[in-house]
């Protein structure tokens, strides 16, 4: 099965980020790196990047604009791959659908950035590909899709780091020049900052990654992988309100200086799921009951306060005031709300996204392309 087939809807419709926010390095005429790559007849930079290191394909187009000096997302579709009920996404089965679908993705982003353009590909300075980390077979499935072209167009193939990419595209899409980025997603939970010329980790998971434990928790109680099974646990959550309290259930809390740790949690969790106790969707019958909703809040609310101490940590130790939060979790509303509480508490700003570019999309790949283009990275270059 799968979601998000592209249309003619467009997919990228927000307005050109500036660079001047983002206190990069300035940005060397392309004529330095000439061997790399060429602007194209318009002097604009275009790379095309395609991302599939899960159960996401996606194809984006990204434009650099020297005259205005912004950074512009022509066209982003995606389409995701949804397992069955109960079942995770398995690499074989995962690469098959990239495979069936990204050759009409590059199509529709072509056709939305450039409508009516025979050869669209002429605009186009490079081809960006996810490198990893990820699933192989996806991984690989995408890549050849990436170098075909890159064959076909005779253009530069730039390899990308799939966690660089979800960070610089945060940044550039929510103007954040220095912040502490909490990095929650499938396969990541990291607390990261930029210090001594690099990103480095401060905090991290010791064991599985938050969206991990999300997910596995929710094929336990049975919701759907439809449209993701994350988000399905967040709509459970959001059943409590002020009038309709649901029952919040103390859990391991599970955090080790800077680092946190998941899998004991869940699995008490999913014990208390095999109790008498336990109703699924209810109703209540007497107070010593849980229903599905009250182990979808309560997992939430524990898991999101140790990720929000970490991350809280990490910003006395860097002395920063801004956070940015990626990666897929990244879009849960309530993780947005209580990291916010915390961060205007210290004077600071929270710098967040939903779901267009917080989830694996292939703009945040040209994003982080356009840069190992612009600044001559020979190591992205291959």
């Amino acid at each position: 099965m799968s979601k998000d087939a592209p249309n003619k809807a467009a997919t990228a419709t927000e307005p050109a980020c500036p660079v001047s926010p983002l206190g990069n390095l300035a940005i060397p005429p392309p004529s330095h790196f000439s061997h790399l790559y060429k602007p194209n007849s318009d002097g604009n930079t275009v790379v095309l990047g395609i991302e599939g290191s899960a159960n996401k394909c996606g194809v984006g187009i990204l434009c650099y604009n020297p005259k205005d000096e912004t950074y512009q997302t022509l066209s982003n579709p995606r389409k995701t791959y949804v397992s069955p009920k109960g079942c995770g996404f398995l690499p074989k089965e995962t690469a098959w659908h990239h495979q069936a679908h990204v050759v009409a993705l590059v199509r529709a982003a072509l056709d939305e950035a450039y409508p009516g353009e025979p050869s669209p590909e002429r605009y186009l300075s490079g081809i960006a590909f996810t490198l990893g980390p990820g699933m192989g077979g996806p991984l690989k499935s995408c890549a050849m899709a990436a170098r075909t072209l890159s064959l076909i167009w005779k253009l530069p193939l730039i390899a990308v780091n799939h966690c660089i990419a979800h960070i610089e595209m945060g940044r550039v899409a929510t103007s954040a020049s220095d912040p502490v980025v909490l990095y929650v997603s499938g396969g990541n939970t990291q607390v990261i900052a930029y210090s001594d010329g690099r990103y480095r980790i401060f905090g991290e998971t010791i064991d599985i990654a938050v969206g991990n434990c999300l997910d596995r928790f929710a094929r336990v109680v049975g919701l759907s992988n439809d449209p993701s099974p994350g988000y399905n646990i967040e709509l459970e959550a959001r059943k409590h309100t002020a009038e309709n309290q649901l029952k919040f259930v103390e859990l391991p809390y599970v955090v080790k200086g800077m680092d946190v740790s998941f899998s004991g949690l869940l699995t008490f969790i999913e014990d208390m799921t095999k109790k008498k106790t336990f109703v699924g969707d209810g109703p209540r019958e007497n107070d010593d009951q849980l229903t599905t909703a009250d182990l979808c809040y309560s997992l939430q609310e524990t898991i999101f306060a140790m990720l929000i101490e970490i991350t809280e940590r990490t910003m006395a130790h860097c002395g920063q005031n801004s956070v940015l939060i990626v990666g897929g979790v990244g879009c849960n509303k309530r993780l947005q709300g209580m990291m916010a509480d915390m961060v205007v508490d210290r004077g600071g700003t929270l710098c967040a996204m939903d779901h267009r570019y917080c989830i694996d999309n292939g703009a945040m790949i040209a994003q982080a392309g356009i840069f190992g283009l612009q600044y001559g990275s020979n190591d992205m270059v291959v």
